[in-house]
């Protein structure tokens, strides 16, 4: 499936973002709305200066909530986004220090966090810090579920625990892939052709990449 997808639409860059701390402010922003409308939240966030832990943290919930209103339930967001800045700041003080933290132990903190769950999560540790998590999300539920892989409803962990295995033994991925960058790739492979193709009620199987895997 990698193979195919990646020679389909080649390398997708992703995650877009300027800086880790960026990355993992998109993460949360992106629940329940499309990237475009993330982009424009962000793009508030940088005119007002705003884009910073320091200028995040003190800043009023209700301003909060205005710069990112194009993300969509930006009260709700303005929260979580609040939340996950006073965990940065009194339990690691920057997005490097962070990156060097222990990637389980990480994980279990950031789960912690109000409004993270376990997808937000593993998109920070994976395209922010670097970290060899693969995200699960509802593209890679359903074109694995539509190539009878997995259940749809199987669990989170056991989507994950898939991928995972692929480097179990500390092997490499598809060409000498190390896991990083492979995880990256691949996830955002699943979201490309689940956009493109595997819809959730009219998928276009005919033509796609993935037509005969």
């Amino acid at each position: 499936m990698f193979e195919l997808l990646h020679a389909a639409y080649g390398p997708r860059h992703w995650w877009p973002g300027q800086s880790p701390f960026e990355v993992a402010v998109g993460a949360i922003l992106t629940q329940n709305t499309n990237w475009g409308n993330v982009q424009k939240a962000i793009e508030n966030l940088k005119k007002e200066k705003a884009l910073t832990p320091r200028a995040l943290v003190r800043m009023p919930l209700e301003k909060a909530a205005e710069h990112i209103r194009p993300a969509g339930y930006f009260n709700v967001k303005a929260r979580r986004l609040q939340a996950f800045v006073r965990f940065l700041a009194n339990g690691y003080g920057s997005m490097e220090a962070m990156r060097r933290a222990e990637t389980g132990r990480l994980r279990e903190q950031l789960l912690a966090v109000h409004g993270v769950g376990e997808e937000t999560a593993d998109s920070i540790l994976l395209y922010a810090l670097e970290k060899p998590v693969f995200v699960v999300d509802a593209y890679t539920r359903r074109v694995l579920s539509r190539h009878r892989i997995m259940d749809y409803a199987e669990p989170y962990g056991t989507f994950q625990a898939l991928f995972h295995g692929l480097f179990a033994r500390g092997g490499a991925g598809p060409r000498g892939w190390d896991t990083v960058p492979f995880f990256n790739e691949f996830h955002a492979l699943f979201v490309q052709v689940g956009k493109d193709r595997c819809r959730p009620r009219e998928p276009r199987c005919r033509g796609c990449a993935l037509e005969k895997a």
